[in-house]
């Protein structure tokens, strides 16, 4: 039987299959300049801005990279949508921040630094730049992976690893079978590459729902109505059984109650009964003696 299981779903080599290895791919190849170009302006309104804020410029600019953040963090948001398979809304945290009833720039810039986003998207940019450096471990291994498969047709050709003890590590690929050999490491190495790719991403893909999601997209409990329906059909099932069980232990107690009263009200009937047909028998301690006879009574009496 021929099996219909998607490449992509292969073990190991259904990476090269997958649409979303490429995505993440281009994902990191975007992380290089970005990282580098995001660090560099945050260190310079870093530095400068804690030098000049003696004179207030230095407030202004650092001001100035906290509101600008927010702009940047969308836009790492729209390639998170885009290339991680994310789906993040835009946080509406700043509406509320800003209804204070000011009105102007000061308002305008203290509902930015009021909003919670807004310091959550400067800690993503922070982590971006270390994103970018572990990126250059799958994009170096690619490249080279890449130079070793194009081997059978590009010998006879020499190819570098790095440096052994100050010196090149060079390879000389001449013959045939050096190439196929070669061709076999870099098939290996695109693997290593594309799964180095994948789990950098979905470190990434995780970053960015903690960082530039909606806190209220986070918390709340996504329940359908399905789901709502039997929660509540089991609740009420559950209260139905426990207040049923609650009925049959009040009937049982009443009809305890009921037993002992007339058990109560028997005994006390037979005992009326008894009070009433009582009959007061002779002496226990006269039961030996004979009765008298009435005309011997009378002779003593005379």
């Amino acid at each position: 039987m021929v099996s219909l299981r998607p490449l992509a779903a292969l073990p190991v080599v259904g990476v090269v299959a997958d649409a979303r290895t490429y995505r993440h791919l281009l994902y990191l190849l975007i992380a290089v300049p970005l990282g580098f170009l995001y660090s560099g302006i945050g260190s310079f309104a870093l530095v400068f801005g804690l030098v000049f804020s003696v004179v207030l410029v230095g407030v202004g600019l650092l001001v100035a990279a906290v509101v600008g953040s927010r702009l940047v963090a969308g836009l790492e948001r729209w390639l998170a949508n885009r290339l991680l398979g994310t789906d993040l809304a835009a946080p509406d945290d700043l509406r509320a921040a800003a209804d204070d009833g000011d009105a102007g720039a000061v308002a305008t810039v203290r509902a930015y630094l009021a909003a919670p986003s807004t310091w959550r998207g400067l800690g993503f940019l922070s982590l971006k730049f270390w994103v970018t450096v572990v990126a250059f471990a799958p994009l170096a291994v690619l490249a080279q992976a890449l130079s070793l498969v194009a081997a059978p047709v590009r010998y006879p050709y020499s190819t570098q690893f790095g440096e052994v003890n100050g010196e090149p590590a060079v390879w000389a690929i001449d013959t045939a079978p050096e190439a196929a050999l070669a061709a076999g490491l870099g098939v290996a190495g695109l693997l290593v590459g594309l799964h180095l790719t994948n789990l950098i991403a979905s470190g990434a893909r995780l970053m960015a729902e903690a960082l530039l999601g909606d806190d209220a997209e986070s918390d709340a409990e996504p329940a359908g109505d399905d789901g709502g329906a039997e929660s509540g059909a089991e609740r009420v099932t559950v209260d139905g059984d426990a207040a049923d069980r609650e009925g049959d232990a009040g009937r049982n107690r009443d009809g305890d109650r009921d037993s002992e009263e007339g058990n109560e009200s028997g005994e006390g009937s037979d005992s009326d009964s008894d009070a009433d047909g009582f009959e007061f028998d002779a002496d226990p301690a006269d039961s030996d003696a004979s009765p008298r006879d009435p005309d011997a009574d009378r002779d003593e009496r005379d």
